[in-house]
This record gives structure tokens, sequence and C-alpha cells, in this order.
């Protein structure tokens, strides 16, 4: 009998836990493979929420979560953290997801430990080095050291071809994100009655938790919801408020006790999935809601002024609007006035692929 493939799954903050977990689902069905799962915690709380979900108890766990950790502690306890469990674990091959600093200093750490690695969600770009911060470099950085390159759409494509990667190694998947919110939605669909929806009225879902938007652009977009909710009698937002402090503080004092502005705490998997599938429309300036939203008919308004993920844009389901409080205002009150509008945007397809990323990532690891 051949010897199994020895694969690290490495992930640590929730947007990883969420994409990657179906993944390791799938990898765990072939005898072929040995999987470990690997968890750095970059995001504690949030993080074991995601797990619980899918049933999935981590192999090794570095726990690296520090209050106030800034960038040049987190990757090096990454680092000198990966390491141990590498010499431990000797994989084969070592599967990293997207953007975050565990993707960047795990797929360094495996390339100095000589091991292969295999990037999921590879070959995004805004091709602004600060923007969004530090999730563009830890992508470009982890996509230099890539061996197998996990590619969502045919722009990431591309973007890889553009910078010299192997071609032979490039494989277009489309994005593990809508595994995970298709089984979500269909097996773990959740009761909202915590949150007193009122039935009657049209739901906006926000969220807003990047670093470029603390401060005045946050400022700006609680100021744009309160002048929504106040001329629209018909709606009611939903927030759950990102456990940053410098998103806490904005927008509590925003928008706490506002009619028809319900503030929650951020919400596991499934609650969100079930939220974001009852919503009317949704703004965020997250990546994996960019994704998931137009999978179920959701037109979604990006909070950023750029953004990696321009497919959605052009296949006309997710709009740009950045955090100027005019172009907010007016880009809502069309969608909520206008139905043309607001059907052609829920009727795009989505260009991120159809719920089968896991599967095809397993056979190319496979070989077939």
């Amino acid at each position: 009998m051949a010897d199994k493939t020895k694969i690290a799954v490495v992930f640590g903050t929730r947007p990883e836990a969420i994409k990657m977990s179906p993944l390791v689902l799938e990898l765990k069905k072939y005898s072929e493979f040995d999987v470990k799962t690997i968890v750095t915690a970059q995001h504690r709380q949030m993080l074991d929420q995601v797990l619980d979900l899918f049933e999935i108890k981590p192999d090794y766990d570095l726990n690296l979560m520090r209050e106030n950790q800034n960038l040049w502690e987190l990757t090096s306890s990454i680092l000198l953290g990966t390491k141990e469990v590498f010499e431990k674990a000797k994989p084969d091959i070592v599967l990293v997801h997207g953007d975050t600093t565990t993707a960047f200093a795990a797929s360094l750490s495996a390339f100095y430990a000589k091991i292969k690695v295999g990037h999921v969600e590879a070959g995004l770009r805004t091709f602004d080095k600060y923007y969004p911060y530090p999730e563009e470099m830890n992508r470009v950085f982890a996509d230099y050291i890539t061996d197998y390159y996990f590619a969502p759409t045919d722009r990431a494509v591309q973007n890889l071809i553009n910078e010299k990667c192997k071609k032979e190694n490039i494989y277009k998947t489309g994005n593990t994100v809508i595994d995970a919110l298709l089984w979500t939605v269909k097996n773990k669909e959740q009761n909202l009655d915590f949150l007193n929806l009122d039935k009657n009225l049209r739901t906006i879902l926000i969220t807003s938790h990047r670093r470029e938007n603390f401060g005045k652009p946050l400022e700006n977009i609680c100021d744009s919801i309160l002048e929504l909710v106040k001329n629209n009698k018909d709606i009611q937002v939903v927030y759950p408020v990102h456990l940053n402090p410098n998103v806490r503080s904005t927008v509590n004092k925003k928008l706490k006790g506002q009619e028809r502005i319900i503030l929650t705490e951020p919400l596991d998997y499934a609650p969100f999935a079930s939220l974001m599938k009852k919503s009317h429309l949704i703004l965020t300036d997250s990546g994996g809601v960019q994704e998931e939203a137009p999978s179920l008919g959701i037109p979604v308004l990006v909070l950023r002024d750029e953004t990696e993920r321009p497919e959605a844009i052009e296949f006309g389901g997710v709009k740009l609007v950045g955090t100027n409080k005019e172009k907010i205002i007016s880009t809502v009150q069309e969608l909520l006035d206008n139905e043309e509008t607001y059907t052609k945007m829920s009727a795009a397809v989505n260009p991120y692929g159809d719920g089968t990323a896991c599967a095809q990532i397993a056979n190319i690891l496979l070989g077939k």
C-alpha cells in the first residue's frame, strides 16, 4: 500500500476557518490523505465558533491570539509555532488560505522547511500594497512561495500568469466559501428570533471591520445609515459589530439606541448565513460577503474604494460605493426605490463558483 500524502491545513481567523473547514471535511473523505489541521487562533473566539459548526477538532492549536498584538509579534509567533509543528507532523504539503498574516507566515515557514505549499484563493490583487493593509502583500508573498495555486476565478488565474507563476501549477477551482455557504444554509439554517426583526420591514445588513475604515470612514458609514433609516420608514438595519475597539467605539457612539437599528454581537457563521439569506440588501467591507451574497441573490454594496474581487462587480451583483456618505445614501436609495435596478443585481450570476471547489482541490491533489 502506498504511503498516504500528509496534508497540513493551516488557518487562524474566522474567514479562513469558514473557507477551509469544508476543504478539511472533503480531504478527510479520501484514504489517500492523512490530514492534520493546524490553527494559529489569530482570532480565538470567532475561530472557535466556526470549528464547532463544522465539528472540526484541530490537531494542533497554537493559540497565538494576544491583546493588542502587533503584526511583528504575530508573524514571528506563527513562524516559530508552525516550525515546531512541521517538525513533528512532517507534512508533504501545507495548505494556506487567502490573505491573512497566518497565510503568509505559515507559507514562509513551510518554505523554510522545504515543504510544498498550496494556496487556496490564490491570485487576488488590488495592485496597491497598502490597500488593503496588510492583506495585499500577505497574498502576494504567499503566491511567490506557492507550489499549487487554487485560484477562484479567471481573473485570479490571469493575475498569476502575468506574475510569471507556473501555468501548469495554476488551477481554477471556484471559491471554497461557496461550498461553505451552501452547506451551512442547507444543513444549519437558524432561527433569528433573538434579533426581534420586524417581518414587515426590509432588512439591510451591515458589516464593517477593516483597518482602512477606522475613524472618519466608519463615521461616514454610520451617518449614512442614520439618514437612510430616517428617510425610509420601511427598513431596519442589523449591524453585527466587530470586536475590535476601533469599530465598537465609533458604532456604539453613532448608532446605539437608534430606532430600527439593531446592533448585535458578532454572529456565529450559521446565523449570519441565515441573516444574509433573509436580507434585502447588504453593505460590507468584507471580502467573503462579496463572494457569498450573490449566491443567495442578495445585492451587495462594498464599503471600500478598491476591491480585489472585481468579478462580481463585472457580473452585476456587487457595486463599489466606498465610504462617501452621499454615494452610499444615493446607491442604497436607488435599490430601495427602483425595482428594476434591484432585480438586475439580485439576478446576477455568481462568478465565484458552484460549490464544488473543495472536491476539485481534492482531485488535483490526488493527481486526477
